[in-house]
């Protein structure tokens, strides 16, 4: 297993990595509305979602991927109300074929996204 480590994106809240390689796979760990710091970012829902996209992007480039290589992605939001929204801007990060997908409603504090992803890392990005 290889760990994946950027300082573009927001560190770990904990013992864990952004991401970890294995298999030809890359794991990327939950990102949310942060910036590079770990401050919370974005006033409204679609500045959050696109904040959080871009810090996977980020952690899925540094382990010589891209997010257009998701086989899986799991959505943690905090309020299901908001999830045609989601669903529209997700669109602009993601291309066909589209991962596979979860999507729950969890109780996060003090933002309403989380994103995890699995990405290929093998082949074109």
């Amino acid at each position: 297993m290889q760990k994946v480590s950027t300082d573009q994106a927001p560190p770990p809240a904990g013992p864990y990595s952004q991401g970890t390689i294995a298999g030809g796979l890359a794991f990327l760990a939950g990102q949310g509305p942060f910036d590079d710091q770990g401050r919370r970012t974005g006033e409204t829902f679609a500045d959050q979602v696109r904040q959080t996209f871009e810090n996977l992007e980020t952690v899925a480039r540094a382990a010589g991927s891209s997010l257009h290589r998701a086989v899986r992605i799991g959505v943690y939001l905090r309020s299901l109300d908001d999830f045609a929204e989601f669903n529209v801007i997700a669109a602009e990060y993601l291309s066909e074929p589209y991962p596979a997908r979860t999507t729950i409603e969890a109780a996060l504090r003090g933002f309403d996204i989380e994103i995890d992803a699995v990405v290929e890392v093998t082949g074109e990005s």
